[in-house]
């Protein structure tokens, strides 16, 4: 049972941990909390929804497009809305050097435009996926520790952890992340020594909305599509928070803690508890120590 919760909790750990990324990505650059992450999650999945279906329930089980090529629109198109969300509504307010929480309660409106919209677009109903992958255990180990994964749950770990092992080798070893961790560190600095910091900023929007696609679509599968879906990503902030504001890794590494507890909640306890435990975490990291695992100074943020 241990072991099985334990797989069960990573697995939906790395999805959480695909929102999270993106997250801590954006924070680290700009210092300010994108709530409109998680509705860039919710586009992702919707946008797949409507490529794979005609996007009414009587057609849902009729394919348009093949799921591979459905989630490559849908990735790429949340990667789009992202980047669109910088240039047309957070670049002005940065040009005007109008203070930080100004990105954060423009992010807030985005949040609630975008939820509404897709309320008016798709109504309040669930939408499901058709049935894309078969419904399976394949076993894992052996004796003791011997435990079983659904198909779509080893689907969601290998992707998650092929993107997160990409993003961090394109942060750590590529030019591209020297000049991310460049502006982290000082953006006018950055911009003073030639590096462009806007085709930074909209590369890094495009990359966390493909990671927010992604998410939304693992989490369209497994679970259901809806307007407020994107409410996941408050989840991605405690994860954020947990392992420390502007950290990538710390925020993979509180997005997996935050998944093994609610599988361990849920396992044990109750599954309507999970939550409760996942919030309750975020406050007694706050107060206990709010630069997280990793230690980022948080005390000048948003």
């Amino acid at each position: 049972m241990f072991f099985q919760q334990l797989v069960n909790g990573v697995s939906v750990g790395g999805i959480y941990a695909l929102l999270a990324s993106g997250y801590a990505l954006v924070y680290s650059l700009l210092g300010f909390s994108n709530w409109a992450h998680g509705e860039v999650a919710m586009a992702g999945a919707y946008i797949a929804w409507l490529c794979i279906s005609f996007g009414s329930p009587a057609a849902a089980g009729a394919f348009h497009l093949p799921f591979p090529v459905a989630a490559l629109c849908a990735i790429a198109g949340a990667g789009l809305i992202s980047l669109l969300n910088e240039r047309f509504f957070y670049r002005p307010i940065r040009e005007r050097r109008s203070p930080t929480i100004f990105l954060m309660i423009a992010a807030m409106g985005l949040s609630t435009v975008f939820q509404n919209g897709a309320m008016l677009l798709f109504g309040a109903k669930f939408q499901r996926y058709p049935q894309l992958f078969p419904v399976l255990a394949i076993p894992l180990g052996s004796g003791a520790f011997s435990v079983r994964i659904g198909a779509l749950d080893l689907i969601s770990l290998i992707v998650s952890a092929a993107a997160l092992l990409s993003l961090d080798f394109l942060i750590t070893k590529t030019k591209f992340g020297l000049g991310v961790r460049a502006i982290a560190s000082n953006s006018w600095t950055a911009d003073v020594l030639g590096i462009n910091v806007n085709r930074i900023l909209a590369a890094v929007f495009f990359l966390s909305g493909a990671l927010a696609g992604a998410a939304g679509i693992l989490l369209g599968l497994k679970y259901n599509v809806y307007p407020t879906m994107g409410n996941i990503g408050l989840k991605a902030f405690t994860a954020s928070v947990f392992g420390g504001l502007g950290s990538v890794r710390g925020a993979i590494v509180g997005a997996l803690v935050i998944g093994v507890i609610e599988a361990f909640v849920s396992g044990y306890l109750n599954s309507s508890l999970r939550d409760l435990f996942t919030f309750s975490l975020l406050i007694v990291i706050l107060l206990v120590k709010p630069s997280g695992l990793f230690g980022v100074n948080v005390e000048e943020k948003a």
